[in-house]
């Protein structure tokens, strides 16, 4: 089995800064807004706004803005209006950091799968070079075998990193 190579990068210093400075950019830009940190909790109890709620919101303001007679007077649509906005311009600044962090994180798999994968080739060789008693092979096998912990007696016994998780 050949090992595969979909990647083959190298980010440099120079875009490794020119990457911080933009997203400390983007954090300084919303500073004043994302000063939110719910907790879990928080977040299962927060009304959440989707697509059909978004149209719900679009018509109940347009109703409230045409009859403001019916709107109760601890109301305050035009606070409502500007958060349905701000809603909307952050929506449109997530599916732009949302679609960048996939990149990121599959571009982050496939490099760390390919080094993960030269390295267990790599684990593969030593320990069959030190079951052959090859100068140098047995120190080797023993410091990396600890990443693979045997399982006790209980367990299936079954030790070859090959199927493990």
């Amino acid at each position: 089995m050949g090992q595969s190579n979909l990647i083959s990068a190298a980010i440099s210093n120079e875009n490794k800064t020119a990457v911080d400075n933009a997203l400390n950019t983007v954090a300084a830009a919303l500073k004043d807004i994302l000063v939110f940190n719910l907790t879990p909790d928080q977040r299962t109890a927060m009304l959440k706004m989707g697509d059909k709620t978004l149209a719900f919101v679009d018509k109940a303001l347009e109703y409230a803005r045409q009859n403001p007679n019916l709107v109760p007077q601890y109301v305050d649509i035009p606070e409502a209006e500007k958060d349905l906005a701000l809603t909307r311009d952050l929506f449109h600044i997530y599916q732009k950091l949302t679609a960048l962090t996939r990149s990121v994180e599959d571009a982050m798999m496939v490099a760390g799968g390919e080094a993960y994968e030269a390295s267990l080739i790599f684990y593969n060789s030593v320990k069959g070079a030190s079951r052959s008693n090859a100068a140098g092979s047995q120190a080797i096998y023993e410091e990396m075998q600890k990443r693979f912990p045997r399982r006790s007696k209980k367990g299936s016994g079954n030790t070859d990193i090959n199927t493990q998780a």
